[in-house]
């Protein structure tokens, strides 16, 4: 790999903020025990303090990937099985429902740990399937977003037959409380926080927590009211996180350095191989485009899924080699893991929509400044989406 530009990285990251691509903006690429290149630009809020490497931000989706964790920790003490059937842990899932034309039948297939980690339980997001919409909006009382009413969902389709992101993880967190008999605030905060030093991660936002920020039809980018600080019902091992760049580095550099001391080297292999066989990961569809445009990652590549990650099986068209790791989140944070190389990358704005082209142009002209490749490919939404796009 070529040697990093720090300069170069610097000047994109200001550029895309003086260009009205995101508000503000921090980067990183880290070693397994060093940082390479970290850089910030912009402000917290329109009248905050610059963001620093210590700005709390929303984490949506790339909470997952620590839940995946603590349930391979939970798997390594004997209290959770990848494969033995979830419902006798969480009876919810015990005789699971497939919607289907609108009618319910039972799923003839048991769910485990692993269809949850793997996306391939079945179950879906309220935003992302109409099906859904349809059938929440038939209950005589639709459930609040954050009770544990609001995950009793259908499943979609047979579990182990398609990989169809959803409340999955939120599920596998409930699954961490019921085996570790902890709250996921606490469990993280004993097992993966403090052993890894991550002291500003967790449920509850503070007053530093920097804004999100929604993208106006005229391409302005608005600021949003600060989260509530009330933590939900129910702590959301799917999309409930916040961190910084700092301490979600030192998450990411355990799969850089064989488990980081938190998870063996045997977890780490089995969390980074191929979990969905011929299945297609990445299509992430969405009936709410004011908070997530449909999105095909690495459209034409057929993306595979671990426990935990998305993994390319081929390079990507900015030169991310072959069997890295990454997600997102839906306020436009993202990562990738590059395990022979032995860094990582992590970039965090907060904007909605997930998917948003100012933010997804900034990924992609990142990670071709951090590899070789013959011409830029720019990140887009679909076509059909950017005719959709709030």
């Amino acid at each position: 790999m070529r040697r990093i530009n720090r300069a170069s990285l610097q000047h994109l990251l200001n550029g895309a903020v003086a260009g009205g691509d995101v508000p503000y903006i921090a980067a990183a690429v880290t070693g397994p025990d060093a940082l390479i290149f970290q850089g910030m630009a912009g402000l917290s809020s329109p009248n905050g303090p610059p963001v620093t490497a210590d700005t709390p931000v929303w984490l949506a989706s790339m909470t997952k990937p620590i839940t995946s964790v603590a349930a391979m920790q939970l798997v390594e003490a004997g209290k959770l099985s990848l494969d033995a059937p979830i419902g006798a842990l969480l009876p919810e899932l015990a005789h699971p429902q497939i919607l289907e034309n609108g009618m319910l039948r039972p799923a003839e297939t048991k769910i485990t740990l692993r269809h949850l980690l793997t996306h391939t339980a079945g179950f879906s997001y309220p935003y992302a399937s109409p099906d859904y919409a349809a059938y929440f909006a038939s209950l005589p009382t639709p459930p609040k977003p954050g009770t544990r009413a609001a995950l009793n969902a259908p499943l979609l389709c047979e579990p182990g037959t398609r990989w169809e992101y959803g409340l999955s993880t939120d599920w596998v967190g409930l699954a961490v409380e019921a085996a570790s008999g902890l709250t996921l605030g606490a469990y993280f905060a004993t097992h993966i926080f403090a052993p890894l030093g991550m002291a500003c991660t967790g449920f509850t936002p503070g007053p530093a927590t920097a804004l999100l920020h929604r993208r106006a039809p005229d391409g302005t980018l608005t600021p949003m009211p600060p989260p509530p600080a009330t933590p939900p019902e129910v702590l959301s091992g799917g999309a409930g996180l916040y961190s910084t760049l700092a301490d979600y580095l030192k998450f990411l550099r355990i799969f850089l350095s064989g488990g980081g001391g938190i998870l063996t080297p045997a977890s780490l292999a089995e969390m980074c191989r191929n979990q969905i066989g011929p299945l297609r990961a990445g299509h992430l569809r969405s009936i709410t485009p004011g908070f997530m445009l449909d999105t095909d990652i690495n459209p034409g590549i057929d993306n595979k899924w671990g426990l935990g990650f998305l993994i390319n099986p081929q390079t990507g068209p900015n030169g991310r080699p072959a069997g890295c790791l990454s997600w997102a989140g839906a306020a436009n944070t993202y990562f990738w893991i590059d395990p022979a190389a032995r860094r990582a990358a992590l970039l965090l704005t907060q904007i909605l929509p997930f998917s948003d082209a100012g933010a997804l142009k900034t990924y992609s002209r990142f990670e071709h400044a951090v590899y070789p490749s013959p011409q830029l490919q720019v990140i887009r939404p679909s076509p059909t989406d950017r005719d959709i796009m709030p």
